[in-house]
């Protein structure tokens, strides 16, 4: 989802030169609300479980620990 927002940000507010920080900040601020005022949706092209199966299986990839938090 957050990688969806952060596409949304840098196609939107990200494409060409921001003269400040402060700038940048009211920009991007900018959009979020107006996002949020649309109340833009994601859908979901998978279930919760079989997110959360996929990412445990990336996680013990990288943290073989996490094996054990792995639900049945």
């Amino acid at each position: 989802m957050i990688e969806c927002e952060f596409a949304v940000i840098s196609r939107l507010c990200l494409n060409r030169r921001i003269p400040s920080i402060q700038t940048l900040g009211r920009e991007v601020l900018a959009l979020f609300n107006e996002r949020s005022a649309k109340a833009i949706e994601i859908n979901w092209q998978f279930s919760i479980q079989a997110a959360r199966t996929k990412l445990n299986s990336h996680s013990t990839k990288v943290h073989p620990e996490n094996e054990k938090y792995k639900e049945t």
